[in-house]
């Protein structure tokens, strides 16, 4: 796999600042920068946005919108009104998606909360037309689904996209969500031209704690290059996020980190 279509997703990074992430990918020679909310907010939205226009990079996504699910209405409209400004932000920045997390159900009714989830995304369909910002929906391993997210299939996710009928909704793959699911490349297939994002990284074994365990890319058990066809083969040939929530990664020195990521990058994607 070239580097060229190579994103940085800032989590990786946890410690790293806007300034710090961006001037990293710079050095590294990585074209592409993938921000977090609260990092953004930290810097400043123009700020960043300078930062990242400055250094020539490009804003793969936004992470994150979503968290839909409340337990009061006037709980739920404030999560509505976040991911607009969420859009604003992804806008302002130069991100081509808003990656959402959709959230967890409230109250133990799992049904309920994926069609608040469904509501939701309707709810903020035109602002993000206005702005011109995709919105990818990514299901999370099952693991999440108490706190994190009700969507928890590609297979979910690619319906609820066909039922909101909109060319600005699509799914985001994450090979650590979905890489254990038997009815997989049958769901990527059927994603055909709505991938919006597609996130490498790495399942070890054993498994630590669900989300802080995600390892480098060839030290699990995902084929992560059958997956990278199979998305490109339904038509996505976007930027391809490294994404890696672990501890030990986070201890260890970011420029050298950078230079892994590329080797590995190239041999496993």
């Amino acid at each position: 796999m070239e580097l060229s279509r190579l994103s940085f997703n800032q989590i990786t990074a946890n410690d790293w600042s806007v300034r710090e992430a961006a001037m990293g990918c710079v050095q590294a020679g990585i074209p592409y920068i993938s921000l977090w909310r609260d990092k953004v907010e930290t810097t400043g939205l123009a700020e960043s946005a300078r930062i990242v226009r400055d250094c020539g990079l490009r804003v793969s996504s936004l992470c994150r919108g979503g968290m839909f699910p409340a337990a009061s209405a006037l709980e739920r409209a404030a999560r509505v009104d976040d991911n607009r400004r969420a859009i604003d932000e992804a806008a302002e920045l130069g991100a081509e998606v808003l990656v959402l997390v959709c959230g967890a159900a409230p109250d133990k009714d799992l049904d309920a909360a994926r069609k608040t989830v469904e509501s939701g995304i309707a709810q903020i369909i035109p602002y993000a037309v206005e702005a011109n910002i995709k919105l990818g929906i990514e299901p999370l391993h099952p693991v999440f689904a108490g706190d994190r997210s009700v969507i928890v299939t590609l297979a979910q996710a690619n319906d609820m996209v066909q039922r909101l009928t909109s060319p600005q909704v699509g799914v985001v793959v994450d090979v650590y969500h979905v890489w254990w699911d038997p009815a997989l490349y049958a769901e990527i297939e059927r994603a055909q031209g709505h991938i919006v994002g597609f996130h490498v990284n790495d399942w070890l074994v054993p498994v630590g704690i669900p989300l802080t365990s995600r390892g480098m890319m060839g030290d699990g058990v995902i084929e992560i290059k059958r997956m990278r066809k199979a998305v490109e083969a339904a038509g996505y040939k976007g930027p391809i996020e490294v994404e890696i929530m672990n501890q030990e990664i986070w201890n260890r020195p970011y420029d050298e980190l950078l230079e892994e990521i590329k080797t590995r990058f190239i041999q496993h994607v």
